[in-house]
Order: structure tokens, then C-alpha cells, then sequence
């Protein structure tokens, strides 16, 4: 093993180790803060009426709505902490660490250029289609995850800086923006399961490509791989399934109340030996939405600045691809050599411009 892999290596461990610290921390915090709210429970009164309604003891009423038998809420507590404490925190951790690792790689591989001289010759990567859908859903991401992260961390980031009036225009305007763009974001993700499943389904190829480290670590070895290789198939998937779990979370606090999923969720989960709640109130459905909306939400962002990397400054081919289409023979043999015997060569520009064109300009 080469002296730069292992400083590689053991700044990997190191950034690893002090994510988990991080994790361990904020997951302590948490729970010290609701041992203490609870404490606190306990010791603000001595009456037990009183503390039995801190503690959401269900009273009795007469009307329909059962919720109204709770004068507070506890668990509306529990998920301030939950969402302030642990989510905040360690969404905040890793999206730092996965930025400082990707430095700290390009710092020691560099960018990843072709091996061997271009052919001079492209083939079509994408076409037109699949770049819309491409660029639509990556957009709409964009946005949604700035308006997203600004809910999490815009109080702590930019009230010190705008204030709190222009920050409360920005918030909403970005609430408004987050709810529409929302809607081209599900749109792009279906149409890219519907363009590229059959591309993406895993094969012995992978595990091949996956041992030799996808070439990320060495210009000598560029494993075979198909149209998509086995790190593309995983984002895919990620994207995929990711997506719509965010998107189902998301419906259900753009529209409150109106779809209450994780009852049936854990219901089923519960064939399999799970002791989860299947009885569960509006506003628990609706606090578990928004919990597990911040964190796909965030496990998305993490995952797509990796993403991101490798398609810009990462490896050099790598933008063009999903830019105008094509890539040149040679990068499409280095990358993609199972694909590359089948694809499509690309026409020449001039190809490209009808000929009544062409006979205008000249």
C-alpha cells in the first residue's frame, strides 16, 4: 500500500471518528434533554392532576375527537428536542465531514483524467430526454434543499446577519417556492425510474468493479462497467428510493392530516416482530412526518454532494456527459467499456445542423 493511500486512509478514519464522536454527542445531548424536561415535569408541582396533564394523561370528553381528551401534547416536546437535538446536529456533522472528505480526496488523487489520448470521436451518452430529466429533478433538488436547510439552520445562520424581519420574508418566501417546486422534483424522479430501471439493475459486473474500487484510486485500473457502473447504479437507487419516501413525507405535511402513514407502516412492520405504536394521533402522524422528511432530506444532500463532486470537478468527461449528450470514444472505453462497443457515435456538428441552415449561412 502506497504511503499517499495510507495518509488517505487514515484521514478517512480520522474524519469517521470524529463524525461518530459528533453522533454519540448529539445523541447523548438528546437524551439528557428529555431525561431533564421530564425531571422538570416531575419537580414543577406537586400536584398530581396537574402532572398528569404535563405528562398527557388523557382526560374524558364527549365530543368525537379523542385528541381533545389531551390538555398538552407531551410528545410535542420530545420531538423539539428530537429535531433541534440529534437531526440538527448531526445532519449538520455530516454534511461537514462528507465536504472535508471529498477536499481531502481531490487533495490527494486529483482530478480524474483520461488515461490515453481523446479519439476525437464522441458517442451519445444522453439524449434529450434524459437530459431533461436529468437537469429538471437535480434543479428542483437544489432548491428544495436550500429552502429546506434554511428551515433547520437559517435562525442560527442568517438572523445575526439580515435580521429578523428580512430573514421571516425569506423564509416564507422560500416555504412558498419549496411547496411548488416540490411537484417538477417528483415529476423528474418518476420519469427517471421510467428512463434508466433497466439500466440499473445490479449484475455480477459490479461486484467486480466495486473490489477493484471503480478505478477512483488508480489511473491503471479502470474496471469494466456497463452504461451505468456500480457507484451510478447506487445513486440511482438512492435517488429512487430515497425520493419517494421524501416525496410521501412531504405530501403529507404539504396537505396536514390528510394522509396518515405511519400507523399502516408500523402496523406492517409489526408481521415482522416490531413493537411499533399502531395507534397513533394526527399530530403524531404529523411530527413523524416532518422528523423523517428532515432526515432523508438530509441523507439526500450528503449523498449528492458526493455526486455533484464527481460530476464537475471531479472527473474530467464527467460534466459534458449530462451537458450536451456526448463524450469522446476514448473516455466512453475507459469508463464504460461494455456500454462503449454499443453506443451510439454521435454526428459530427455540422451533422447536426440542418442543411438549409447550413446553405443560409454560407
Amino acid at each position: 500500500m502506497s504511503q499517499q493511500l495510507r495518509s488517505f486512509l487514515m484521514a478517512v478514519g480520522v474524519i469517521a471518528g470524529l463524525t461518530a464522536a459528533g453522533y454519540g454527542v448529539a445523541i447523548m445531548g438528546a437524551a439528557v434533554v428529555i431525561g431533564d424536561s421530564h425531571a422538570v415535569v416531575e419537580q414543577s408541582s406537586k400536584s398530581d392532576g396537574w402532572r398528569g396533564v404535563r405528562t398527557g394523561t388523557a382526560g374524558r370528553v364527549s365530543i368525537p375527537d379523542p385528541q381533545a381528551a389531551f390538555l398538552i401534547q407531551s410528545e410535542g416536546e420530545i420531538w423539539r428536542s428530537i429535531r433541534n437535538g440529534p437531526v440538527t446536529v448531526i445532519g449538520a456533522w455530516g454534511m461537514f465531514a462528507i465536504l472535508v472528505l471529498l477536499v481531502l480526496f481531490y487533495a490527494w488523487r486529483g482530478r480524474i483524467s483520461l488515461a490515453g489520448k481523446p479519439a476525437h470521436r464522441e458517442v451519445v451518452r444522453f439524449n434529450g430526454i434524459e437530459r431533461f430529466a436529468h437537469w429538471m429533478t437535480a434543479t428542483s433538488f437544489i432548491v428544495l434543499a436550500l429552502s429546506g436547510l434554511n428551515l433547520l439552520y437559517g435562525r442560527y445562520l442568517f438572523i445575526p446577519v439580515i435580521g429578523k424581519e428580512a430573514f421571516a420574508i425569506v423564509t416564507e418566501a422560500g416555504k412558498l417556492l419549496h411547496n411548488f417546486v416540490a411537484f417538477p422534483f417528483m415529476f423528474g424522479v418518476v420519469l427517471m425510474f421510467v428512463l434508466w430501471v433497466r439500466h440499473n439493475l445490479p449484475s455480477r459486473v459490479d461486484l467486480k468493479w466495486l473490489r477493484q474500487g471503480g478505478g477512483l484510486f488508480s489511473d491503471r485500473h479502470h474496471p469494466a462497467a456497463e452504461r451505468f457502473n456500480a457507484g451510478q447504479k447506487a445513486i440511482f437507487w438512492i435517488v429512487v428510493l430515497g425520493g419517494i419516501s421524501v416525496s410521501l413525507s412531504g405530501l403529507a405535511l404539504l396537505l396536514p392530516f390528510a394522509f396518515p402513514m405511519f400507523g399502516k407502516t408500523f402496523a406492517f412492520l409489526n408481521l415482522f416482530g416490531f413493537g411499533f405504536p399502531e395507534t397513533l394521533t394526527s399530530m403524531q402522524e404529523m411530527q413523524l412526518a416532518q422528523l423523517w422528511h428532515s432526515v432523508v432530506s438530509l441523507g439526500l444532500i450528503v449523498v449528492m454532494f458526493a455526486h455533484i463532486y464527481i460530476g464537475t470537478i471531479g472527473m474530467e468527461g464527467a460534466f459534458q456527459a449530462m451537458g450536451s449528450g456526448r463524450v469522446d470514444a476514448a473516455w466512453a472505453e475507459q469508463h464504460h467499456s461494455l456500454w462503449a462497443a454499443s453506443a451510439e457515435e454521435a454526428p459530427a456538428e455540422d451533422d447536426a445542423v440542418p442543411s438549409a441552415v447550413r446553405e443560409g449561412q454560407g
